[in-house]
């Protein structure tokens, strides 16, 4: 091989590994253009995904936007402001028991099951009205929201009438219906209308079935479960008449008995 040969493919080989070089460059280039480009989609969309949290985080749960609704939706069968005024029974009855309830409240369960029947008896006889108010503070405590949706829902009940919201309190309450009260079953709508089939006024009412699951009356009972906070009331089941407490045997709490219930309730109506 002459010594021009040699030289001249030692300059080719030369270009060909320049050109080489170059093709690298620009493809290392391009990776990093596109590496910039993702890594900036990721910072604005991880941006946006924590700005759309703080959003979310920051944003009014339903039943607080329900709390603060100015336009609320009362049942028929109440009076007073927003609807929080529930009295049931004849108006000629002279006395009025005012009942303080929370739907997930273990005892009030235990209550309704052995003194709902005298109660209702008494109320349908004439003997006294009954004041209902009803609270959701076990929510609070126990998490959830089953207070305040079984609250709407009786709502829905006494707007189709004062004896289907009593008929509907007694089977929430009822052995066969109440749950745990850490189980919070009457946050599901399907659990309230299954609870509601037991009670022939409200099996297949459409009209019900579309303010349970509409929440037509979540504000009324957000209304109610304020008027049970500002009534000075700190425990459930509580009975008064008159404005004096209406106990059991042991002079503090409510009775949980039939016989109980009418020695007391007999001394205070003739109180």
């Amino acid at each position: 091989m002459s010594a021009r040969n040699s030289q001249s493919n030692k300059s080719a080989a030369r270009e060909r590994l320049r050109q080489e070089r170059e093709r690298e460059a620009k493809k290392a280039k391009a990776r990093r253009q596109v590496t910039v480009a993702l890594s900036a989609v990721a910072v604005l969309a991880l941006a946006g995904g924590i700005s759309y949290g703080v959003v979310q985080m920051n944003k009014p749960s339903h039943w607080e936007a329900a709390k603060n609704q100015k336009d609320v939706t009362a049942p028929k069968n109440t009076s007073g402001a927003d609807g929080t005024t529930v009295v049931l029974g004849k108006p000629t009855a002279k006395k009025t028991l005012e009942l303080y309830e929370d739907s997930r409240c273990p005892i009030c369960a235990t209550f309704e099951q052995q003194v709902g029947e005298s109660i209702d008896k008494d109320v349908a006889d004439g003997k006294y009205k009954v004041k209902y108010v009803g609270a959701t503070f076990i929510d609070n405590g126990a998490g959830g929201e089953g207070s305040k949706n079984a609250l709407s829902a009786l709502g829905a009940a006494l707007d189709v009438s004062p004896e289907a919201f009593l008929a509907y309190k007694s089977a929430l309450y009822s052995a066969q219906f109440h749950p745990e009260e850490t189980d919070d079953k009457f946050a599901k709508d399907s659990y309230l209308l299954e609870v509601a089939d037991s009670v022939p006024a409200l099996k297949g009412n459409a009209s019900f079935k579309k303010s349970v699951e509409g929440g037509t009356f979540d504000a009324w009972a957000m209304k109610m479960s304020a008027a049970f906070d500002d009534s000075g009331v700190e425990g459930t089941p509580t009975l008064k008449m008159d404005g004096k407490a209406v106990t059991g045997a042991n002079g503090k709490n409510a009775p949980l008995t039939a016989e109980e219930f009418r020695t007391a309730i007999d001394k205070a109506l003739k109180a």
